[in-house]
């Protein structure tokens, strides 16, 4: 049993896991201080009129507030010009430009890396919303900067209607049977398919640390391409054994179920199928955000050794592993790597989140050679000694 978090309010992952996870909310005083004044407004208007970044603002019309419009990015200066009295600006992935706020998924170190989806900062001055909604993935709601009104409703699914005519997915009404403000630091867990609304109750900034799941349609459109170049499967199969003739016109039960039989056959032992699902799960959502690096070479790493660096996951890049067959195999930004095997220690650790000192215990030909080529493909990023 592990030991209570105060994330989490005191109790433990399998506790929280158990009766909480994909089920219910929670609500948690004080969870994550740290997240206070993190950010401010003004840094969040700043970066959503950068070039790169992904962005929404959503505005309700003054004279008819249920009247909504939907401007994304990339955002002008020209667009916070005459706005109404509502609004409100979205803006994605913000983990990626502010390693303090990267840091903070080490606070949820109970959930897979490959669930994660972003951190979303919603600011809003008093009364902004995106209105009543629901999402289809895990979030947990930090409030860091003034104050928010959260509601809570029914559970909803992909049957749910939704209001017609407008650009956001709003609900027409919404069973409220939670009713809490969020003062900074304070944490609420919201599961997938549950009504939500949430109203600044001045100016604030939510962060959202959303958790999502493939869907079908993604995994086999992923495992279709994969199979699609594999030169093992494209050699046709073998006829069944055929003991009588049957109308030319007809494909029997026999013959569908032996194709059938043969598809599941492959997709369950091939090592294809265990490639597309890891390169889908370790592609980044923005591959827009990982930096272009000057290259180096082994030189200038062994050169470097000692000074203090720490070499750690690029905040934009994804980096998993997985063990097939007794061997550590690696996935990164969409494609498997080959790494030595005196690497794996240390990408296991950097996969894990943790930062790892780049000193004479990483004096190895085969590791410095591997973690070049990394630091070269924005995989992993030097820390300077002063930024640890």
């Amino acid at each position: 049993m592990s030991q209570p978090l105060d994330v989490l309010g005191g109790i433990t992952a399998e506790q929280f896991l158990s009766e909480y996870w994909q089920k219910k909310p929670l609500l948690v005083r004080n969870a994550l201080p740290e997240i206070a004044n993190l950010l401010e407004p003004s840094d969040v208007m700043e970066l959503a009129l950068e070039e790169d970044v992904t962005a929404r603002l959503i505005k309700q019309k003054d004279r008819d507030p249920n009247q909504w419009t939907v401007k994304s990015s990339p955002l002008i200066k020209a667009d916070f010009q005459k706005m109404p009295k509502l609004w409100t600006l979205l803006v994605q992935a913000v983990d990626h430009y502010s390693f303090d706020l990267a840091e903070l998924w080490k606070k949820f170190p109970f959930i897979p890396q490959w669930r994660r989806d972003d951190i979303m900062v919603s600011y809003a001055p008093k009364g902004g919303s995106v209105g009543q909604h629901f999402d289809f993935y895990d979030v947990f709601l930090l409030q860091g900067y003034g104050y928010r009104r959260w509601q809570l409703g029914q559970m909803c699914d992909a049957e749910t209607e939704f209001v017609a005519g407008q650009p956001l997915k709003l609900l027409p009404e919404m069973q409220v049977n939670f009713d809490e403000v969020l003062a900074p630091g304070d944490l609420l867990y919201v599961p997938p398919g549950l009504a939500h609304y949430g109203v600044a109750e001045d100016d604030c900034l939510t962060f959202s640390f959303g958790f999502r799941m493939p869907n079908i349609s993604e995994m086999m459109d992923r495992v279709s391409d994969k199979f699609s170049v594999d030169e093992m499967l494209r050699t046709p199969l073998q006829d069944l054994v055929r003991k009588k003739s049957t109308q030319i016109g007809e494909m029997t039960a026999t013959e569908l179920d032996y194709l059938k039989a043969e598809l599941w056959a492959r997709l369950q032992n091939s090592s294809v199928l265990d490639d597309a699902i890891l390169s889908l799960m370790s592609e980044p959502k923005y591959p827009e955000n990982i930096p272009e690096v000057d290259e180096i070479g082994v030189g200038d790493l062994e050169d470097a050794l000692d000074q203090g660096y720490q070499i750690m996951l690029e905040p934009a890049s994804r980096l998993l592993y997985a063990n097939q067959l007794d061997e550590v195999l690696f996935w990164a930004n969409g494609e498997a790597i080959c790494v030595a095997e005196a690497s794996i220690p240390t990408l296991q650790k950097i996969a894990n989140g943790e930062r790892v000192l780049l000193d004479e215990n990483l004096y190895d030909a085969n590791i410095l050679e591997d973690l070049v080529q990394l630091l070269n493909e924005s995989i992993l990023m030097l820390l300077p000694a002063e930024d640890a």
